[in-house]
């Protein structure tokens, strides 16, 4: 701090400081669009190094940008989405880029809303162009109450009936459904799928349950296994099947993280991928391609998403239409052909 720093600088003592009116002070604070960058950065020096008490005046990020977006996770189980998911990290990644090209900064929020409540709480309470909701857990009826207010926000995740709110996500149905149909066209007859039951797992088996159709193989309940959106769950629930002898020769996963943890339960066990279990993953994460077997996967386009979620809320497109983003099957080791 400077030498005649106080706690009692005001607007006033920063104006004369600076050579200019009190209003250019408090628009400067508030990074107002009328005042230069130049003159922003002088006069957020000033008071720095006045010690001016001025945490409420801060904008949503640093003096300039176009713009400011919360990333939020919302509860999921009880508990907050795991950011360190790989996942996730490239999400937030594809996010940031999008954002960083349009001159535009971002947060992730502490906050992890449960109810509709805390909804309003994560959009009203930030200085942030609008917020980017990662899933919407169990708050879809919230979120479509949501959407009758002024918030701006968007959901990555399922579209879901009755929505009023918009969201970016993947086509989930056609992504199970494609990779169950590849697995029966190996003439795997046994299909295990693994999956939570947040709304994007539910689509993915829902696409599962009609490719077992179609390909005239009959559902054995024994071969729907819930498991959370982690490894060692899905590690966990691979080796309760192996213990108890159920038999599958094929997994249709709803992430790639379960897949992988289903590929070490059955390697641990010394059963071969793929000549005795084929697996397919969802997510074509950067993990999936490095693996050993490299992972066959439902490819989730993550840039394309950023950059949409990004365009939603600088944007604000009239429409507020959910987007299904296509899935591609991308055939790799792991399903063996």
């Amino acid at each position: 701090m400077g030498s005649g720093s106080n706690n009692n600088t005001t607007l006033e003592d920063l104006a004369k400081l600076a050579g200019v009116s009190v209003s250019t002070v408090s628009r400067a604070l508030n990074d107002q669009p009328l005042i230069s960058t130049r003159t922003k950065q002088r006069i957020w020096a000033l008071a720095r190094d006045h010690n001016y008490p001025f945490r409420h005046y801060m904008p949503a990020g640093p003096i300039g940008a176009e713009g400011s977006i919360a990333i939020v996770t919302p509860h999921m189980r009880g508990r907050p989405l795991p950011l360190s998911h790989p996942f996730f990290l490239e999400l937030l990644a594809s996010i940031g880029e999008a954002a960083r090209a349009r001159d535009c900064d971002f947060t992730v929020s502490h906050t992890a809303p449960a109810n509709y409540d805390d909804l309003v709480h994560a959009t009203t309470t930030s200085r942030a162009s609008g917020v980017i909701f990662l899933g919407q857990s169990m708050l879809h009826e919230a979120l479509n109450q949501l959407a009758t207010t002024n918030a701006r926000f968007v959901v990555w995740g399922a579209q879901m009936p009755g929505q009023r709110y918009s969201s970016i996500g993947s086509d989930n149905l056609l992504g199970g459904r494609r990779a169950t149909l590849h697995l029966a066209r190996l003439g795997r007859k046994h299909i295990l799928f693994l999956g939570g039951t947040d709304p994007e797992a539910m689509q993915r088996r829902q696409g599962y349950n009609e490719a077992l159709a179609e390909s005239g193989i009959e559902a054995d309940p024994k071969l729907i296994v819930p498991v959370d959106f982690e490894f060692e769950s899905a590690e966990a629930a691979v080796n309760r099947l192996l213990r108890r002898h159920v038999a599958f020769d094929g997994i249709v996963a709803s992430s790639d993280l379960i897949a992988l943890g289903a590929i070490r339960a059955l390697r641990r066990a010394g059963l071969s991928v793929p000549e005795d279990v084929s697996v397919v993953g969802y997510d074509d994460m950067l993990l999936s391609r490095l693996s050993t077997p490299a992972l066959s996967t439902i490819r989730q386009d993550t840039h394309e998403a950023g950059r949409l979620l990004v365009s939603h809320i600088l944007d604000d497109p009239a429409d507020h239409l959910p987007v299904l983003l296509p899935t591609d099957l991308i055939v790799r080791e792991s399903c063996g052909g």
